[in-house]
């Protein structure tokens, strides 16, 4: 017997009553849309839940960082940071330590919510470290230490670190992976704060070099994340130093926040046309005169 008999001889017939209609499947077609509906409603609640969670996830960020302006003395410290994607990699600190102010700009490689889970971590352990010595390379070695021991879990990350006495001005500071900071003075003379050494976490005995430099009245210092260099236009050129420094010479100096703004405008005019493709922070310190005027 072939198959084809085989199949017929085992399959049920379907006996078929042409008088008396075939029972309605209406029912069955009206099950569906109401699992649909179910299903989307579980989904919605899933990601208003989601959601929720991002937004407290932020806020916590937020509370870790510094305000958005903070004044110590003759000096302001004026702040922003930008996430690509639901929490960003990037923070910046202002931990007082006796008389003198711990700053500190941290770029965790990658971006998202891993990367901005890693920033709780770094800023305890800025504040763990710089708890133990106020001193800018051994805060670095210490926080590198750490990190280096945890790899291969821990990623990389840059952090600019510096301590700033607003008695004196003097700011001591150590670059660790970080693009150099600048430093704006009154008489338009432009440096840059390049001292330090490698990314954290990459090498355990990685040693760090510490800078110093005096901050005087109408001086100003700018620091970013490499999100604020690597902006791209719609002909993919990078924002740059070039434009950067030359943006921070035009910028109105009177005060941080009208540097801040000026550059920020800057780089999203530039950028206009694309994507964010990188968490972006920028933080930019003055001194105003001792009379606390422009």
């Amino acid at each position: 017997m072939g198959q084809t008999s085989f199949n017929a001889a085992v399959a049920p017939r379907r006996v078929v009553d042409r008088a008396t209609p075939a029972p309605p499947r209406r029912s069955a077609e009206k099950k569906q849309p109401g699992d649909l509906d179910l299903k989307l409603a579980a989904l919605q609640k899933d990601y208003a839940e989601l959601h929720t969670a991002i937004f407290e996830a932020a806020q916590v960020h937020r509370r870790l960082c510094a305000p958005r302006l903070v004044r110590r003395g003759d000096f302001e410290i004026a702040s922003e940071i930008f996430a690509v994607r639901h929490l960003p990699g990037d923070f910046f600190t202002v931990v007082d330590a006796g008389g003198s102010v711990i700053l500190a700009l941290g770029d965790v490689c990658g971006h998202g919510l891993a990367a901005g889970m890693w920033t709780t971590h770094l800023v305890g352990l800025v504040g763990i470290h710089t708890a133990a010595s106020p001193e800018p390379d051994l805060i670095v070695t210490g926080v590198n230490r750490h990190l280096s021991r945890m790899s291969p879990a821990a990623p990389p990350v840059s952090l600019f670190l510096a301590r700033l006495d607003p008695a004196t001005g003097t700011l001591d500071y150590c670059s660790a992976g970080h693009p150099p900071a600048l430093l704006l003075r009154a008489d338009g003379q432009l440096e840059s704060l390049s001292e330090g050494g490698p990314l954290l976490g990459v090498l355990p005995a990685a040693s760090f070099a510490r800078g110093r430099l005096q901050l005087r009245a109408g001086d100003v210092l700018l620091a970013c994340s490499d999100g604020i260099l690597e902006s791209r236009n719609s002909s993919d050129q990078e924002f740059g130093y070039e434009r950067l420094e030359a943006q921070l010479r035009r910028a109105p100096t009177g005060s941080a926040d009208g540097v801040l703004f000026s550059v920020l405008r800057a780089v999203q005019d530039f950028a206009v046309a694309s994507e964010l493709a990188d968490d972006t922070s920028l933080v930019v310190v003055r001194r105003s005169n001792p009379q606390g005027n422009a």
